[in-house]
């Protein structure tokens, strides 16, 4: 049995760090990974809400995109609205409190939403892929690529930025 006892320090840390639990009907479902260390670092109380509401996303959009077979591409539709579904081309915020979402609506037509983190609600979707793309497209992995390359870059700054 492990010690028990904490240092403040070791306490502090663990209540910065964030909570996620999931139940799922069977145990087929895959779970959400733990948080890759580009988002671990930086303490919740040190990002914006657009900042840990965009990572949080990527986080799902990847997982669910794990999920798709060859055939298939993720969407979003808008959780409340008949405005349809966006297949997600791309996704970015700007603090403290915006996340924008770029893509391509049922037709084709090139659509972007600009969402305040309050109103976030969005619900993932698996469309067809493009006929004419040989593999279908996956942003989730390309978005997580940018975080690690974004906290990597944060490292090489000197004190001057």
């Amino acid at each position: 049995m492990e010690n028990d006892i904490k240092t403040t320090a070791e306490a502090i840390e663990a209540q910065a760090l964030p909570r996620r639990h999931e139940v799922h009907a069977d145990d087929e479902s895959p779970s959400q990974k733990p948080l890759p260390d580009a988002i671990a670092k930086t303490p919740v109380q040190q990002k914006s809400p657009a900042e840990w509401a965009y990572e949080r996303l990527i986080l799902y959009i990847q997982n669910f995109e794990e999920q798709l077979d060859d055939e298939h591409e993720i969407a979003m539709g808008f959780a409340g609205s008949d405005s349809g579904v966006m297949r997600i081309e791309g996704m970015g915020f700007f603090d403290p409190d915006i996340i924008t979402f770029y893509g391509s609506d049922a037709n084709g037509i090139k659509t972007q939403l600009i969402q305040h983190v309050s109103q976030l609600s969005v619900m993932l979707r698996a469309l067809p892929k493009h006929i004419d793309r040989k593999e279908p497209t996956r942003i989730g992995f390309r978005l997580a690529r940018d975080l690690q390359d974004e906290a990597g870059a944060g490292e090489n700054e000197d004190a001057t930025g």
